[in-house]
């Protein structure tokens, strides 16, 4: 059994702040050299590639002041961090203030309520669109009548390009310029609107309904994160599927970038059932840690609050993907594949099967937040295990490949949860043979970014305490 002195990172934001000092209030602020040696320790303990860096090995400096000099090569804490780093390695990160992480790994952050994918104008001018992929409730989004499929190219009176789309959408308030496309031209429409981030609680569990399609009863759930926070939402989602009869389930994980592999679990026992304590993952860490802390996964019976997981023991899945699909969204695809049957419909994954935790300037094993070194806040979020299914399947760098492939056209997103949405509509075709007309024979474009592509979770798989 995995040690317990790993916090569980979801639930971390809530405990008190108390019981951390204000830097504000203390004199004493960490020297460069000091962080940087919380950064090697860290690493040279837990990360997961640490065997293709020659600095991280045990035996690699002789004592503490010819570490201190390697270290004195970097000028920042971040500089030490990337050198580092291992090739191989997309998804490790270093935070110089763990309160913002912290926030975002509970579900908190500043948004507009516009969630959005940027793409390269088909002419290969530079210029990019922006499309609205959903809206959140309760939002400024929400409140300005905006709706999947809406265009912009401008951002505060500029046309959008590849130079500058990092910086426009940057401010927590700005404008929009709507258009629309001919099929070869964007034409603005004159129309603006002005958004507004706030704080924003955001509930992962975005639409739960129940289709009737030639007399079949199908559940679509979309699922937008692995936030620990939300998981009696995720569960009752389940129990309106049992009540109302579902037999089959679509899982819409498009734009989902993954968060916590307890959730994952979860989710997989919520689908199954028919497997409570059979292997779901195995993990592989460092040659160091790997015979301490490796333990596998289980398909459970019960969720962290104790409640009784609502089950569908299904033997058939259909789960909706793009490029956006990542982390714990691929652990459930990838995992879930030796034991029932797992119908991929859309576009192949990340490619993301590495699972981090936050480590805090604390002593070795822990790393705790609540020991942390007061004068600073910096916080790491390293891989440190791989993960493979019972079949031994992991290392999917290129992503996971649909068995039904299909691109989301974005000139022709369609409703989600509409029946006639092409991912879904190519879903429910499998299942219960209702006619698909969605269209095959678009150009494909390239999507260079989106809203969450700054999240300090997104494309992160946080491992369980």
């Amino acid at each position: 059994m995995k040690r317990n002195f790993f916090i569980s990172l979801l639930t971390v934001a809530v405990l008190a702040v108390s019981c951390f000092e204000d830097m504000d209030d203390n004199i004493q602020i960490a020297s460069t050299l000091e962080i940087q040696n919380f950064v090697y320790r860290g690493l040279n303990y837990y990360y997961l590639y640490k065997a293709d860096t020659p600095e991280l090995a045990n035996d690699a400096f002789g004592s503490q002041g010819e570490l201190d000099n390697f270290l004195d090569n970097y000028g920042s804490p971040e500089s030490l961090f990337d050198y580092l780093l291992s090739p191989q390695d997309r998804f490790s990160a270093i935070f110089s203030d763990f309160r913002v992480i912290e926030d975002a790994l509970s579900g908190i952050s500043l948004s507009n309520g516009m969630e959005f994918g940027l793409v390269k104008y088909p002419d290969n001018s530079g210029n990019v669109f922006g499309y609205v992929r959903y809206v959140l409730p309760n939002t400024d989004a929400e409140a300005a009548g905006l709706k999947r499929g809406d265009i912009f190219t401008k951002i505060d009176g500029q046309q959008i390009t590849t130079e500058n789309y990092i910086e426009l959408q940057t401010p927590d308030s700005y404008t929009i310029g709507l258009a629309t496309f001919d099929g070869s031209n964007f034409i603005s429409t004159g129309e603006t609107i002005n958004l507004n981030k706030t704080q924003y609680n955001e509930n992962p569990v975005f639409l739960v309904k129940t289709l009737n399609v030639n007399s079949e009863k199908i559940g679509y759930l979309m699922y937008n994160g692995f936030i620990k926070d939300y998981e009696t939402q995720l569960n009752s989602a389940f129990a309106q599927f049992i009540a109302e009869g579902v037999t089959n389930l679509v899982l819409d994980l498009r734009y989902n970038g993954g968060g916590s592999v307890e959730t994952a679990t979860d989710l997989a026992s919520m689908i199954t059932g028919q497997f409570n304590g059979q292997v779901f993952y195995k993990e592989f860490w460092n040659s160091d840690r790997q015979a301490e802390n490796a333990s596998d996964g289980l398909f459970d019976s019960s969720i962290s609050n104790g409640s009784a997981i609502n089950s569908l023991n299904l033997s058939n899945v259909y789960i909706l993907t793009t490029r956006r699909t990542a982390s714990a969204s691929e652990l459930v695809i990838n995992s879930l594949k030796p034991y029932i049957n797992t119908v991929q419909v859309g576009d192949t994954t990340t490619g993301k099967f590495q699972a981090s935790f936050l480590l805090y300037d604390a002593p070795a094993p822990a790393f705790s937040r609540q020991e942390a070194n007061a004068s600073h806040y910096y916080a790491m979020l390293p891989l440190v295990f791989k993960t493979a299914n019972v079949a031994g399947n992991t290392d999917y760098v290129e992503g996971l490949f649909p068995q039904i492939a299909l691109q989301e056209d974005y000139f022709n997103l369609g409703e989600l949860g509409d029946e006639n949405e092409p991912l879904l509509a190519a879903a429910l075709f499998e299942i219960a043979g209702r006619p698909f007309h969605g269209r095959r024979d678009f150009k494909p474009l390239k999507e260079i970014s989106h809203s969450k592509a700054d999240s300090p979770i997104y494309g992160k798989m946080i491992g369980n305490n």
